[in-house]
């Protein structure tokens, strides 16, 4: 029997050859995700930037800060802990390698943006930089700064730049940012979970604006941090500036110019602790007496949003530990307050800059003698509003005028200072490093030494750097430790010499 054999072949190639062509055709329409943006836009990159930032730093703030400043302290400690002020390398590697994991979104979205001629998307790369930089640089001092993010460059292991020189440039892109921001502009790719600037209200983008009183509150936070180094930099007269001239740098009026990032609770954006167990949360670390006994004696409102009650002689209460305890102390579980769970959830806890902070500036700068438009105890009765306000309690009509609270404006300069600091140190809840660097530059809050401290412990001064950048960028480092004068937690950086 014979059988036509290659007409069936010839049949075969053909009707092979026409799927194949088919399926080639359609393969990119078909394994392409209709949902996913198609080019890389300011937009694409923004929210999710502003959300690790944000994820990170108020992370920085319980983590450390919160224990470093007597906020909280752990349940047990047997040995060292940031409490007692052992500061090591790893203390804030991951603040280190977050923030300069997102830098380089940071200056993506800045090169995106100014090809573009996106001038609103471009001064807010620059206001995050900025933002992220002077945290940086005040927790750890010299750093790669002028040559970081260089990477698609060729620049692998990047010079570190000193504090001196990091600073100015830090307020010079602060300045060319508050010139790019144009609120007759929405931002064209979306995109911004902070302030919402993605449309027009009218004529007019609230939302830039509120981007230009974010970008020159800071400012003033920077310019008086580094209030000791006005003979290097022009600090009275940048001040001097800003204040005068609130039409071209207008700084946070009220609570809703806050800069923060309300999480909004849909995926990815969820609170960072919405998840975390019990034990994470509040189990293992409880407050200190030094923050909840001030404000169990002045009956602060914002107790019930932060902080859980125990039960005590039948009553319950606000209860907290001491810090710096000695290695052999252990609290029981549950018997003193800690974080409430509604904060896990709380939409407003990514706080980067509030009103309250810019009240309690002006307050020291009135103090100091600049003109600010009010009195040093009327920005101080001020701050401590709007931190209720942000924080969602009323301010009790008697609050102002008790003993703990009450400005004292024929007091010495320095005891009102103190007495602005505290409440500042208050207003600073979960606002990244801030109160550390402030304790750094005033010397207050004053915080009691715990009986389990050291002698020889100071408090510390800076972050040593983590310890991978010895094998990922080792010369660099060397020179870096060798103008520092050192890399250990006594080290001071330069606005605080």
């Amino acid at each position: 029997m014979k059988f036509n054999v290659i007409p069936k072949v010839a049949a075969l190639i053909l009707v092979t050859t026409v799927l194949l062509t088919s399926c080639t055709k359609s393969f990119e329409e078909l394994n392409t995700d209709p949902n996913r943006p198609k080019e890389v836009t300011p937009g694409v990159m923004l929210g999710q930037m502003q959300y690790k930032f944000v994820t990170r730093s108020i992370d920085g703030s319980r983590r450390f800060t919160h224990e470093l400043m007597q906020v909280t302290a752990p349940r047990s400690s047997v040995n060292g802990g940031i409490h007692r002020y052992v500061i090591t390398p790893s203390s804030n590697d991951f603040l280190w390698t977050g923030f300069y994991t997102s830098l380089t979104d940071v200056q993506d979205m800045y090169n995106i943006a100014s090809k573009l001629k996106e001038n609103n998307y471009m001064a807010i790369s620059l206001i995050y930089k900025s933002w992220a930089y002077s945290i940086l640089t005040d927790a750890f001092g010299d750093l790669p700064y002028s040559q970081s993010t260089q990477a698609s460059n060729g620049i692998l292991k990047p010079a570190f730049d000193q504090q001196k020189d990091i600073y100015p440039q830090i307020l010079k892109d602060l300045a060319t940012a508050n010139s790019l921001l144009d609120n007759k502009k929405a931002l064209t790719y979306g995109g911004d979970f902070l302030y919402n600037a993605n449309a027009l209200t009218g004529s007019t983008n609230e939302g830039i604006n509120r981007w230009k009183k974010f970008c020159n509150s800071l400012r003033l936070r920077l310019l008086l941090r580094i209030s000791k180094r006005s003979g290097e930099v022009d600090v009275n007269s940048e001040i001097n500036a800003i204040l005068a001239d609130p039409v071209k740098n207008p700084v946070f009026a009220s609570t809703t110019d806050d800069a923060i990032f309300r999480f909004p609770g849909t995926f990815p954006y969820f609170n960072p602790y919405y998840n975390a167990r019990l034990s994470d949360w509040r189990q293992g670390d409880y407050y200190t007496k030094f923050f909840i006994n001030k404000m169990n004696t002045d009956e602060d409102p914002r107790r019930a949003v932060w902080a859980t009650q125990v039960a005590v002689n039948g009553a319950n209460v606000y209860q907290g530990i001491d810090s710096g305890y000695p290695s052999s102390t252990e609290y029981v579980v549950d018997k003193n307050s800690s974080y409430s769970d509604g904060l896990k959830t709380l939409p407003q806890l990514g706080i980067m800059m509030t009103y309250a902070e810019v009240e309690f500036i002006k307050a020291e700068l009135a103090l100091k003698g600049f003109t600010t438009g009010n009195s040093p105890q009327k920005h101080y009765e001020n701050g401590i509003t709007a931190s209720m306000t942000q924080w969602g309690v009323a301010l009790p009509s008697d609050y102002l005028q008790k003993a703990g609270v009450v400005f004292n404006p024929v007091a010495s300069v320095d005891a009102q200072l103190q007495q602005i600091m505290l409440q500042k140190y208050y207003a600073y809840f979960f606002v990244d490093y801030q109160s550390w660097f402030e304790k750094r530059r005033t010397g207050y809050p004053v915080l009691p030494r715990g009986a389990g401290i050291p002698d020889g412990n100071q408090f510390p001064s800076r972050c040593p750097y983590p310890v991978y950048l010895q094998s990922l960028n080792p010369d660099n480092l060397a020179k870096a430790v060798t103008l520092m004068g050192g890399d250990n937690s006594n080290i001071k950086v330069w606005w605080d010499k």
